[in-house]
């Protein structure tokens, strides 16, 4: 039922961004381009997709379990720390360079673009080579909370 589940939703944001055009790279560079021929039509996407995720993580939060029975597993990080920043600069540069985010890129794969190939097989590298870099660093230190 999950992996079921898992391919509607991911059927529904595909679809969604082929009628959108957001999986087209020049779509996304012309909002990109504030100097140029700036094209806002990502920002209301954007805005769209923001609202529903407001009221979505709205009712989730309410939950203990998810429509089709599994945990309810919502984020609990709320700090902005270096970590974060120097990951979101590294995203927007390769999102501006390119074109692509993670999502559009597979949708563009399969509409026949072999820059989105290439995007999707250096993202994946890039994925293994933080997995292998977070292995080798040490645990983090957690200080214990509660009664001891």
């Amino acid at each position: 039922m999950y992996a079921f589940a898992a391919f509607i939703a991911g059927l529904v944001f595909g679809l969604g961004l082929i009628v959108s055009g957001m999986f087209n790279p020049t779509k996304v560079i012309g909002f990109l381009d504030l100097f140029g021929r700036w094209d806002p039509s990502l920002a209301l996407v954007m805005a769209g997709a923001i609202a529903v995720g407001v009221v979505a993580f709205a009712i989730a939060g309410r939950r203990r379990t998810t429509v089709i029975g599994t945990p309810m597993t919502l984020p609990v990080a709320r700090t902005i720390d270096r970590r974060l920043v120097l990951g979101s600069a590294v995203f927007g540069v390769g999102w501006g360079l390119a074109g692509f985010c993670p999502g559009p890129a597979l949708v563009a794969i399969g509409a026949g673009y072999a820059k989105a190939f290439v995007f999707t097989l250096s993202m994946v590298v890039g994925m293994a080579a933080f997995e292998l870099i977070e292995r080798a660093r040490p645990p983090a230190f957690v200080e214990p909370t509660g009664p001891q």
